[in-house]
């Protein structure tokens, strides 16, 4: 397969220098909505806040609620999303509603069997404020915890805000757009599994499109990030999850993530997670590594207790992934010639985490890397340029793919 920089479909941008440079944001570190304190902290005096918030929440390294606090604002509860307000949960773990312990603030989970706040959570609210760093990626649920949240704010006229971050993965855009029957909290709008958008630019985006379902849109108000634009490198001051402790699994997770609808293990339970790949039962690699249970970060992981043997992926994702960036469906590939029951190798969740069935398909049929990435490329050019109304920072890329 031969590739040219620049492409669509995952490649870094060889003009991001020269993007720096033209838009002035040079070698200034970026600055987070969250920091921009001197904006929107005027918009909250005499005001009953409400804040949706988890440990990437802060202004340097204090947490956001603090600082609220500090300052006078009214703080009447906190929504927590997936992995909790402290992030001590594991992934898919319900997360109880209680009174955090350090404020005494409510905290009410938005994960579990709850995911949008009810009238009766926000009737002493005067406007929401979010603030939780994403990483790109369609099916990680932050995105859909903020869906359901600007819905609740539209149908009980009550203003949110949203402290925009960059988005660690947001110099590209690559895989397949989601279909409206395989909607679930890993995915809630027609967009790309990797969308190269920030949650300020998608709330945006999502009240554009009207994808709410509501009869009055959001009342948003988004506080952009300073000195950042998408083909900038972004690494995330705090871990925006358990299992992604580093720049190089966050990088990894785009495709590693699709693995949760297989039987192979992408590192859950061990002190590498989203940064190897592996199963008893593969011959391929030399890395090996035993899944075991780690409060807070791994509750019955894939192969619990069993050796596998996999790829460890991390000097991959720090020393060549910055040239060359996409989803690597070859690994499925590979993966699948060596599953022992190749038509019990997808679960039904890898669907949903696909946004489709057309992958999985495509898959089993043996159909090249390169010839699954071109079926992409109409979804995403139309994408491209849908969200374009919607982008609060400039974005260099070139729409082209070369084939085989």
């Amino acid at each position: 397969m031969r590739v040219v920089k620049g492409t669509i479909c995952g490649l870094f941008c060889v003009q991001s220098i020269a993007l720096s440079s033209q838009n002035g944001t040079g070698s200034l570190p970026a600055r987070p909505g969250a920091w921009r304190t001197e904006v929107y902290f005027p918009l909250l005096q005499k005001k009953r806040v409400a804040l949706v918030a988890n440990p990437t929440s802060t202004i340097g390294a204090v947490h956001l609620v603090d600082s609220l606090r500090k300052s006078g604002i009214k703080i009447t509860r906190v929504f927590a999303p997936e992995h909790g307000f402290r992030g001590d949960a594991a992934n898919g773990e319900k997360i109880k509603s209680g009174v955090d312990i350090k404020t005494g603030i409510p905290v009410v989970s938005l994960y579990g069997n709850h995911y949008k706040p009810t009238a009766r959570e926000l009737h002493n609210v005067d406007v929401v404020v979010f603030d939780v760093q994403d990483v790109g990626v369609r099916f990680y649920t932050y995105l859909s915890t903020l869906h359901y949240v600007m819905q609740a704010c539209a149908e009980n006229c009550i203003q949110l805000l949203v402290l925009d971050r960059p988005n660690p993965n947001g110099y590209y855009l690559d895989g397949p757009i989601l279909e409206p029957e395989y909607k679930s909290m890993v995915g809630l709008h027609p967009i790309p599994l990797v969308h190269g958008m920030t949650l300020g630019e998608l709330a945006r985006m999502i009240n554009g499109e009207k994808w709410l379902g509501t009869r009055d849109s959001c009342k948003l108000t988004v506080i952009k990030v300073q000195n950042w634009h998408h083909n900038k490198k972004y690494i995330v001051p705090v871990a925006p999850s358990p299992n992604l402790p580093t720049s190089e699994s966050i990088t990894l997770y785009p495709t590693l993530g699709l693995l949760e609808g297989t039987p192979v293990s992408m590192g859950r339970g061990t002190s590498s997670p989203f940064e190897c790949f592996g199963a008893p039962w593969l011959k391929t690699g030399s890395y090996h590594f035993v899944p075991r249970n780690i409060p807070g970060k791994a509750t019955n992981p894939p192969w619990l207790g069993d050796t596998c043997r996999g790829i460890l992926l991390s000097d991959f994702a720090r020393n060549y992934l910055p040239d060359f960036k996409h989803l690597y469906v070859e690994w499925f590939d590979l993966l699948l010639k060596q599953c022992p029951d190749k038509n019990a190798f997808f679960t039904p969740f890898f669907d949903k985490l696909a946004g489709t069935a057309t992958l999985r398909k495509q898959l089993l049929s043996g159909m090249s890397a390169n010839e699954i990435r071109l079926s992409w490329k109409p979804g995403l050019e139309t994408f491209y340029t849908q969200r374009a109304p919607y982008l609060l920072y400039p974005f260099d890329y070139n729409l082209g793919l070369q084939e085989e």
